[in-house]
């Protein structure tokens, strides 16, 4: 049966998740166009509803057998439905309706980083998402965190670089964009799906816990003496980024173990807070891999 009516209720249960409270309402968020469906599915990512136009059938048949083992329920819409669904002016043939991973989440966090503050985080309604397969200890952690980052945009690429560089978690403050926004994912490139990330209302408890655990805490800070290649990051590390506005807080600031600048000239005044995160991470890497060998 073939859906080409934009008053199909099925029309506004997706139009709902095209806000961050809908989402959240609902406990599901979008998955739009044929890549990020294919991470979906090769992370075999559980999807609640999938529709597609009969002209995607056709040229992503095994795709679409793939999602469709995944998904609850498959619909066959018209172009003109999937342009109601679909929060892109050009939608590419396919969208899908997701669970949140909050429950499988925490209980892979908790294997993940093996603490107990994760009870901690859990008490207060924090939404643990996590990779596939998480095999990490702290021994050799590197993570990044984010107070008050607002463009998703941004988020996306962070993802998608700390994926490339081997980061095991993302803490987000829950005033930070809403990590399963749409732009969010699509700026990932799919990476969303095998990064562990975190919304939480306090990143000063996260701090704490892991300067617990023995993992030093670097924030960035346009005043700090010391430039992000004189610090050790063969360490244990967590990365404290702030958005290009504000920066990061006072409080997160002194709970910091150092403080670090990315050297400007030219009269640049900051950076992009995703290519921040790039330069820092990638420092990291290079000192890991030297290191190592």
């Amino acid at each position: 049966m073939l859906i080409s009516s934009r008053s199909n209720p099925l029309v506004k249960s997706f139009r709902q998740l095209h806000t961050s409270k809908g989402r959240r309402e609902a406990g599901l968020f979008l998955l739009e166009g044929t890549h990020l469906l294919m991470e979906a599915v090769g992370t075999n990512y559980p999807l609640e509803t999938l529709c597609a136009t009969p002209q995607w059938w056709e040229r992503h048949g095994e795709l679409g057998e793939q999602a469709s083992n995944l998904a609850t329920r498959v619909e066959m819409v018209t172009i003109e439905v999937l342009q109601a669904m679909a929060t892109t002016v050009q939608p590419d043939g396919v969208v899908a309706i997701a669970p949140s991973r909050e429950e499988v989440n925490q209980q892979n966090l908790r294997q993940q980083l093996n603490v107990e503050f994760l009870e901690l985080q859990e008490s207060q309604g924090a939404a643990w998402r996590s990779p596939p397969s998480p095999e990490v200890s702290t021994a050799n952690f590197l993570g990044i965190a984010g107070e008050t980052l607002q463009d998703p945009g941004n988020v996306g690429t962070m993802i998608r670089t700390a994926v490339a560089t081997g980061v095991q978690g993302l803490w987000l403050s829950r005033d930070s964009v809403d990590g399963e926004n749409p732009k969010v994912l699509r700026a990932s490139a799919g990476q969303w799906f095998r990064l562990a990330i975190d919304s939480v209302p306090d990143l000063t408890t996260v701090v704490r816990s892991l300067q617990t655990l023995g993992i030093q805490v670097v924030a960035t800070n346009p005043r700090a003496e010391l430039t992000y290649w004189q610090v050790d990051f063969t360490a244990p590390t967590l990365i404290l980024l702030g958005n290009e506005g504000a920066g990061l807080s006072a409080d997160l600031l002194a709970l910091a173990d150092r403080q670090v600048q990315i050297p400007l000239l030219g009269g640049v005044e900051s950076l992009n807070v995703a290519i921040s995160s790039a330069v820092m991470l990638y420092e990291a890497q290079r000192q890991r891999q030297q290191f190592s060998s």
